[in-house]
C-alpha cells in the first residue's frame, strides 16, 4: 500500500520520506532486508539499512511498536552486520501487535529521498524479494 494509507501522520504524510507500506499477514513472522547493505540502526521495532550506494532505507514494524520496549520483538542480526536483500532481520509477529490495539502496518521509507523519485510503489500482496518501490 501507499504511505497515504499508515495510520500515522509522520508517514502517512512523507513526513520521513516516501516509500511503500506493508499489511503483514497476521502470525509469526520475520522481517527482512530490503535492501543488501550495513544495518546502521537496530531497535526490536525498526531498522535502517544502508546499501553501497549510501542510500539508506528505513523499515518500521507497525505503529507506535516503541511503547511496547523490544516486547514481541527478537533480533536476528546487530547493528554493523551487512545483510543482503532478503535476509530476516527481525523476528515478529503481527496478530501480537494488532491485539494490543496497535496497528501491525510497516512503513518502508527511503531515507532522504527528493520528492517524485521514488515510483513503481506495489500495489496488492507482495512477498520477501518482491520489488516495492523504484528509487530514481
Amino acid at each position: 500500500m501507499g504511505l497515504a494509507a499508515v495510520p500515522d501522520p509522520v508517514f502517512s504524510a512523507g513526513l520521513v520520506g516516501p516509500g511503500a507500506a506493508i499489511d503483514p499477514l497476521r502470525g509469526p513472522g520475520k522481517a527482512v532486508a530490503p535492501i543488501a547493505g550495513k544495518i546502521m540502526k537496530l531497535h526490536p521495532h525498526a531498522y535502517v539499512i544502508v546499501g553501497d550506494d549510501g542510500r539508506g532505507v528505513l523499515v518500521h514494524l507497525g505503529i507506535d511498536t516503541v511503547e511496547l520496549k523490544g516486547q514481541g520483538f527478537e533480533l536476528l542480526a546487530a547493528e554493523g552486520d551487512r545483510v543482503s536483500a532478503g535476509q530476516p532481520v527481525v523476528a515478529w509477529d503481527p496478530a501480537v501487535v494488532e491485539a494490543g490495539g496497535r496497528s501491525p502496518v510497516c512503513p518502508v521509507v527511503a531515507l532522504d529521498a527528493l520528492s517524485g523519485s521514488v515510483t513503481e510503489v506495489a500495489e496488492g500482496a507482495v512477498h520477501a524479494g518482491d520489488e516495492l518501490f523504484r528509487w530514481e
